[in-house]
């Protein structure tokens, strides 16, 4: 950073970021969660759902094209703002697509609207937390992501809960829609750290997108958001049409994923104090693909949550690590975040249609499987992570 912080401005910020990510994490695990019930309200068959799910994919990617120019002049407090209310009409409009008007267009055009404000976010909350990490002068990237985690264990609970209870979908979704956006205006008004925009000059957006350890970080994060997205998307399903379970078991399911994704994240950060980025991702990589394997082959319900478990700790640090390492120059973080960002998030414009697809012909389960077989060779542009001097 350029200039001194006070320490208790920078503990305000990182509290704030904090509750951004669990907030975040609670909107968009809101509908994660509600997927079954969207899917037997509106009568989709696997493909159907995939292309659905795509909706929301590209409202995140299309935000994220021009979220590092708008982090860069509006700065993150204002973006996180402007997110806030997107998302929240989002997840509301959903709602009254699925349970109160069932419409797919309706639906399709409220997660959208949900992924474009979780986009925009996004950008904006990891540029802030890098601040913050640097000003603290450790690790701390992961613990804010483990807080979207958290978030998404609530909403897993919450929506286990909603299902069991015969809670109205619509109501359900508009409940947490008002507290995500009250909850992340009040949270955003500590952002204080990152003021990229004060020193004037472009975003460096364009420039970014000719660096090849941008890209390749980019291309990285790409097949680890395809398998913490595959999860989110599609395990729950997976288990009740794999193994008989019903709506609100698979919510459990995917409450274990989560959970464990969020202990990973929390405790991971020791692992890469003491290890480094580099073998810490190897490591949790390859945790990642046993665990999908585990999860399709294991036969036994309980053998293959455990699966589920061992895939969401793999699952838990390459995301988290690739913001970090795309913001080691705090002046160009806006820009290669906004770039790692868009080229991640491609993963869940063609992983919601490409698992669907494959489930259609060989069920949902095992189309898990392409989550491994993307992996693997991923291994090889772990060394871009390694971190590089500002």
């Amino acid at each position: 950073m350029s200039v001194t912080v006070p320490r208790s401005q920078v503990r305000a910020a990182a509290a704030g970021v904090a509750v951004t990510f669990g907030l975040n994490g609670v909107a968009v695990a809101t509908w994660f969660a509600r997927v079954p019930a969207a899917r037997d309200a509106l009568g989709l068959t696997p493909g159907a759902l995939g292309l659905l799910l795509l909706s929301m994919s590209v409202g995140a990617c299309l935000a994220m094209l021009t979220a590092g120019e708008v982090t860069h002049r509006l700065r993150p407090r204002r973006t996180v703002a402007v997110s806030a209310v997107t998302v929240a009409v989002g997840l509301a409009v959903a709602g009254v697509g699925i349970g109160a008007h069932p419409s797919a267009v309706l639906t399709a055009i409220g997660i959208f609207t949900l992924g474009y404000g979780s986009g925009l976010c996004d950008v904006a909350m990891n540029v802030e937390a890098a601040e913050v990490e640097r000003a603290l002068g450790k690790t701390v990237m992961p613990r804010f992501h483990a807080m979207w985690s958290l978030g998404t264990v609530v909403a897993a609970g919450l929506a286990s809960f909603a299902a069991w209870a015969v809670l109205p979908v619509t109501a359900h979704l508009a409940v947490v829609a008002f507290i995500v956006a009250a909850g992340t205006l009040v949270a955003s008004r500590t952002y204080r750290l990152a003021v990229e925009a004060e020193h004037g000059g472009g975003s460096g957006v364009m420039a970014a997108w000719r660096e090849p350890r941008t890209l390749l970080i980019g291309l990285l994060v790409l097949v680890l958001a395809f398998t913490e997205g595959t999860a989110n998307d599609w395990v729950a399903v997976a288990f009740i049409d794999g193994y008989a379970l019903d709506p609100a078991l698979g919510a459990v399911v995917f409450g274990v994923f989560v959970t464990t994704m969020t202990f990973g994240r929390i405790f991971g950060t020791i692992a890469l104090d003491r290890w480094g980025r580099v073998p810490a991702i190897v490591v949790s990589m390859l945790l990642a693909a046993s665990g999908v394997a585990l999860a399709v082959f294991a036969g036994s319900v309980w053998l293959a949550v455990a699966g589920v478990a061992v895939w969401g700790l793999g699952t838990a640090l390459g995301f988290p690590v690739g913001m970090s390492a795309a913001a080691d120059d705090p002046e160009r973080a806006a820009a290669r975040v906004s770039v790692v960002a868009v080229i991640g998030y491609t993963a869940f414009l063609a992983g919601p249609p490409l698992v669907g697809l494959l489930g259609n012909g060989v069920g949902v389960l095992k189309a898990l499987l392409i989550v491994p077989l993307l992996l693997l060779p991923a291994l090889a542009l772990v060394p871009m992570l390694r971190p590089v001097e500002s």
